[in-house]
Order: structure tokens, then sequence, then C-alpha cells
């Protein structure tokens, strides 16, 4: 199996179904964790050095960050639901979630600063959302935390790629620091298939194939993308989701297109 392909585990004593930091990741910026909790159950951690965004990806939960109480966030019984709640925590504070139904929440974390940015809820009214490409490259985008939001390091996004669709295509990168032009940027992807039988994929390649893996991606999987193309394809019949979480020596999202198929833009 490729080592950016990521399968969900039994949850860990911390109810972890996914664990990826900067060390397993052999990185510098990018982390994540997937939490599933049952009805009572509670999430928490201390970020230290980092900031983190907690999404629900499905159920409720009681939330505390920072000492202060959020009340109850969440409300969609999946990915596929509507749009996501999320908490903002800054780095040097810790949070909790006490789970009040079945619930799945993503860690996404970046180096922060300590009291850079106040903890805030981003509700589903917070988030802009958009549609990118046309046809059989149509996917529907969920901004979390663009580079326009507060925050030190993190940039948050979710998509929903229609069955028979592409998506992050044409194939672009970030991976070098050539701003205005590229940024450098990590990228990890969450995925999600409705219904969850199904499959979708993913190459991660480079101009000189030294990188050139593609990867059969289920129900819960993550890939790592520490540089390099990646465009995904979602099968007919299969709805393809997945949360995104970039993080680089600069905040900025700037993508360089694989001059090979940058015509498909001119259609």
């Amino acid at each position: 199996m490729s080592k950016l392909l990521i399968k969900p585990s039994s949850p860990d004593t911390d109810k972890r179904t996914i664990h990826v930091s900067p060390q397993t990741a052999g990185w510098t910026y990018v982390g994540f964790d997937l939490y599933r909790l049952r009805p009572g159950e509670i999430a928490s951690a201390e970020t230290g050095d980092r900031e983190v965004c907690l999404v629900f990806i499905s159920g409720r939960g009681r939330a505390n960050a920072d000492g202060a109480q959020f009340g109850t966030l969440g409300e969609r019984a999946n990915p596929f639901g509507g749009r996501p709640w999320s908490l903002y925590v800054p780095a040097g504070s810790s949070w909790s979630i006490t789970a009040e139904s079945d619930a799945e929440i993503a860690a996404c974390s970046a180096p922060g600063s300590t009291g850079g940015h106040p903890p805030r809820v981003i509700g589903p009214d917070d988030v802009s959302t958009e549609t990118r490409g046309k046809d059989s490259n149509t996917r529907h985008v969920t901004n979390i935390i663009s580079e326009n939001e507060p925050a030190d390091s993190l940039l948050v996004v979710e998509v929903v790629t229609p069955g028979g669709c592409t998506s992050s295509y044409p194939s672009h990168k970030h991976d070098t620091d050539n701003l205005p032009h590229e940024s450098q940027l990590e990228e990890v992807y969450y995925h999600r298939l409705d219904p969850p039988q199904g499959f979708a994929f993913q190459r991660v390649y480079t101009d000189d194939r030294g990188l050139d893996e593609t990867m059969t991606v289920t129900d819960g999987d993550v890939t790592l993308v520490p540089y390099g193309y990646h465009p995904c394809a979602a099968i007919h019949g299969y709805d393809l989701y997945y949360l995104n979480v970039m993080a680089g020596p600069k905040r900025v999202w700037r993508f360089h297109n694989e001059p090979a198929h940058e015509w498909l833009l001119a259609q």
C-alpha cells in the first residue's frame, strides 16, 4: 500500500481513528486527527504550539476551548448533509468536545502563535460556498478557513465532487515557494463516499515521475500530498467528499497547473 494512503483504525485511547502529525507524515506543517465519539464520550487535547480547526464531520457535541464554553455545535448527519460547524482553537490553549450523538470530529492543525487569535465558532452561515469547473469537472466547495479569515497557518476547505466527475483537476501543484505564482503547501485529504461502499481514485505525481502514486480511496481514507500534482476522480454513482487541510511557510494558496493539461481550462 502506498505510504501516502492512510486507512482508519479502531479508536485509540484518545478516540482517534486517524492520526497524522508532521512526524508521522515526514513533513513540517500539517496535522490531522479524526475522532469518532459515542454519546457522552469526550475528545480533548492541548494545542501546544499549534492552532486547531475542529470540523464537525457529523453529529453534535458540546464544545469548550481556551476556558470558554461554546454550547452545542454540529447538526448534519453526514458530510454530504449541508454546511459544517467548526471551532477554531488557538495555540497555547486546550479544547474538549462532549458528544451529544454519534459524532465524527476532524482536528486540523498547523503551527500557530500563542494569543494570535481568539477561539471562535465558524457556523454554517459563516462559510462561503462556490461551484468550480463545469460538466464532468464540476465540484462544490465550502471554504471553512480561507486565506482571508483569521488564522496563523491553516487553510481548511470541504469539497463535494459528484459521481462521474473529476476534482483538483486539471492537475495542479503547490509545492514551490515562488509567489505570486505558486505557494508551498502540504495537504491532507480526508475522503468520504456516498453511498459509503463506493470508491474513488487519487493520483499524486511530479513532472519527472520521481513520485507517481495512484491510489484507490474508500470511505474514511486519508491521502497525503507532500508535493506534486494530485487530481481526484469520483466514479459514476458515488459522490466524493473530501476535507482539505493545507499549511506551509506562507498562508497563501497559489497553484501551478500541469502544462500538459492546462488547455482544458480554455474549453
